[in-house]
């Protein structure tokens, strides 16, 4: 996946193995960005890719 493609919040479920309202409380706090076109909600990849970098580097 290119760092501009965009994933649908349950994408970011299944991948982080987290609950809909765990993924709208990292959108709420900005922990994760995303986009919205018309009703729908998008996460960038690299907005993900980022998320998941900075929590490998908290716990090492």
């Amino acid at each position: 996946m290119a760092d501009d493609d965009l994933m649908t919040v349950a994408e970011v479920m299944e991948r982080l193995r987290l609950g809909r309202s765990a993924v709208y409380d990292l959108l709420r706090s900005k922990r994760l960005t995303s986009i919205t076109i018309g009703r729908a909600r998008r996460i960038p990849y690299g907005s993900y890719r980022a998320f998941v970098a900075s929590r490998l580097e908290e716990v090492a």
